[in-house]
């Protein structure tokens, strides 16, 4: 789905029409984050959001992978494979498609081993059998099934918490009274003033507070400055991706934004390569939409469709890294 520009404003016709069943969505969903999961054989880290749509959660769950592999542990991914028709337990290989297990696991898969499953404690079971020393749940944070030992909630500093309603007159997977006390820390992405409402908010309830940015690849910055471009991208939020590339230098000429986890068929390709090629634009896409394409059978090779890779810049590192390492620590210890 695409997030609706009126889940940013509580004043929108719609929010207010939809607010009655917002409710009943929240208190059920407020009611079954209240439920005591199993503890699994390993440290477990979840990486998730408090709303549907983007908010960097992946790179923010690639960057504590990277982390974790410099301090010595042996982390794994673990993802319910959102879009993918396998439920796993399975851990994900080399010719694993999007269709199969989803789009964010394949590309998680690229940095350390990946699991997807439904059911997320026979999960952490299978990653623990591999060898994992710590498990990084890629979203799950609402998930009562397994128990957490650190819950970093990711915020987009542009659009926060949006309205601050329930599925589906807002953004918001449950109310922010049942979310809070999941949650040890807060990683706001980008600038914005509803990120830094977040971030006040939790600072007022003692978590902790970190700060980032979604930092584009170097040489692909270089490559895209002054060419014009036709983006595309099927992501949580597609125009903070043609924002990225127009901060590079690109010019983009046109735009096309898909739904999130957009299932490409093979005409929607075809279009879009015909209309890059006829005005003479470079097609420019995300990391997840190639991997969606790349799966898609009968596709054919698409070898001058451009990729713009973007990795997550940490404000103060070390605090971050001492931070999720004392929590795996404490569980360790029998702290948590």
């Amino acid at each position: 789905m695409r997030a609706p520009s009126w889940w940013q404003s509580r004043s929108s016709l719609l929010a207010n029409i939809l607010r009655p069943a917002g409710l009943v969505y929240g208190a059920i969903a407020g009611s079954r984050m209240k439920r005591q999961g199993q503890r699994a054989d390993l440290p477990v880290i979840c990486i998730g959001n408090f709303t549907a749509g983007g908010a960097g959660k992946t790179p923010a769950a690639l960057a504590l992978a990277e982390f974790l592999d410099i301090a010595g542990e042996s982390p794994a991914f673990l993802s319910r494979g959102y879009g993918g028709r396998l439920k796993g337990p399975v851990q994900v290989r080399p010719d694993h498609k999007a269709l199969e297990v989803g789009d964010e696991p394949v590309l998680l898969a690229t940095t350390a081993p990946t699991i997807v499953s439904a059911d997320r404690l026979a999960g952490a079971r299978l990653a623990y059998e591999i060898g994992a020393t710590v498990l990084i749940m890629d979203d799950g944070l609402q998930n009562p099934s397994l128990r957490k030992d650190c819950a970093i909630a990711v915020v987009d500093g542009a659009t926060g918490v949006g309205n601050g309603l329930s599925l589906p007159a807002g953004p918001l997977r449950a109310p922010m009274e049942a979310q809070w006390p999941a949650v040890d820390a807060v990683l706001v992405i980008g600038q914005g003033e509803p990120g830094e409402a977040v971030a006040r908010q939790a600072a007022v309830l003692s978590k902790r507070v970190f700060k980032g940015s979604l930092v584009p690849d170097t040489r692909s910055v270089e490559k895209l400055n002054g060419r014009k471009v036709l983006a595309f991208a099927g992501i949580g939020r597609p125009e903070k991706f043609f924002d990225t590339l127009r901060a590079c230098g690109a010019i983009v000429e046109e735009s096309r934004a898909f739904p999130d986890h957009h299932p490409y068929k093979r005409s929607d390709l075809d279009s879009l390569r015909r209309e890059a090629e006829e005005r003479g634009l470079l097609a420019v896409t995300t990391e997840k939409d190639l991997v969606r394409i790349t799966g898609l059978n009968g596709s054919g090779a698409w070898e001058s469709l451009m990729v713009l890779p973007v990795r997550l810049r940490l404000e103060g590192e070390a605090a971050f890294r001492n931070f999720i390492l004392r929590k795996i620590s404490d569980r360790r210890l029998g702290r948590s």
